[in-house]
């Protein structure tokens, strides 16, 4: 509780009271068992932002509370997010953000463009978690990437993941992007007011799940060319993970990690404490998400995974040599 809360408290108590003795004692001994329970309750509380609330991160923050919330030990507060670039950048300088999810190429991203100073120092991974596939849901008619050249294709909120993701997988064609949150985007593809939309999100993403079979909608394929390999991995998205849009063959696609990051603060630093607490929780109790209901994507995950190009949090670190 901060000084400023405690002096508003304290007069709003003084003020509210009828008996004119002893109130301010009363107040200052309510103010004082408040400010108790607020450090007690914050040293175990640990922000994560994750996505919007139609993407993965969003369920995974989710299963992160559902699984490691143990009292005033170690409570998970999940925050919806606005992407992999904001994400960065609310874990260096947002109060309450102790941990994001992120994809795996924003930090190199976020270095090359010199988006934000000393990122590559100041960011660390807990984990690699998962792989996220590139969606390209287009409208009836357009039957490969080449056909959106010239047309309006959303992308995203900017700095997500995704926008980030689109300059590359778009570059070239001229696309006219659009950047809206993706449940609208979806309905002007509905509409026919856009030609297409970008998605990196993990299979099967709960914003196309109550697309009917006979929409017309449907994904494009996007080629693993030799410079889309050079950052991102082949994938390919099944009729099993999406039945009413896909029918027959997979669709090629690329897919990118997606990442548990965190600030990288000094061991002897209370928040680099409350994230200790955390990444032991998360380690000792990691066999809990690979049971229903939480999101299938955890049983891709392998927590000795390395991320080319990061640095692992020093008690991630550590747990990790402990198993070799």
């Amino acid at each position: 509780m901060t000084p400023a809360r405690r002096a508003l408290l304290l007069a709003a108590l003084a003020a509210g009271t009828a008996r004119p003795f002893g109130a301010p004692a009363a107040a200052q001994g309510l103010a004082a068992s408040l400010n108790t329970l607020s450090v007690r309750a914050n040293a175990g509380t640990v922000g994560v932002v994750s996505g919007g609330i139609d993407g993965t991160y969003a369920r995974i923050a989710a299963d992160l509370a559902a699984v490691l919330d143990d009292g005033d030990q170690l409570r998970i507060l999940p925050i919806l997010g606005k992407g992999s670039l904001q994400n960065l950048s609310d874990i260096m300088v947002l109060r309450g953000v102790d941990i994001g999810i992120v994809q795996s190429d924003v930090l190199a991203y976020a270095k090359r463009e010199r988006l934000l100073p000393g990122v590559d120092q100041l960011i660390q991974y807990i984990a690699k978690l998962y792989d996220e596939e590139v969606h390209v849901l287009a409208a009836p008619g357009i039957g490969r990437l080449a056909d959106l050249a010239g047309k309006p294709v959303n992308v995203d909120v900017r700095g997500s993941g995704t926008a980030m993701t689109a300059t590359l997988v778009l570059d070239g064609l001229g696309v006219q992007p659009r950047h809206v949150p993706q449940d609208s985007a979806l309905e002007q593809l509905r509409r026919g007011e856009i030609a297409a939309l970008v998605y990196v999100a993990g299979k099967p993403a709960r914003l196309f799940s109550g697309i009917p079979a006979n929409s017309g909608l449907h994904f494009l394929a996007v080629p693993a060319t030799p410079a889309l390999l050079e950052t991102y991995l082949p994938s390919a998205l099944a009729a099993a993970d999406y039945p009413n849009l896909v029918e027959g063959e997979a669709v090629e696609t690329i897919a990118v990690g997606a990442v548990m990051a965190a600030y990288a603060w000094p061991p002897n630093n209370e928040r680099h404490r409350k994230v200790a607490r955390f990444v032991e929780a998360f380690f000792s109790r990691f066999p809990d998400f690979l049971r229903p209901p939480r999101h299938p994507k955890w049983r891709e995950v392998n927590l000795a995974a390395q991320v080319p190009g990061w640095t692992r949090f020093g008690p991630a670190a550590a747990r990790v040599a402990a198993t070799r």
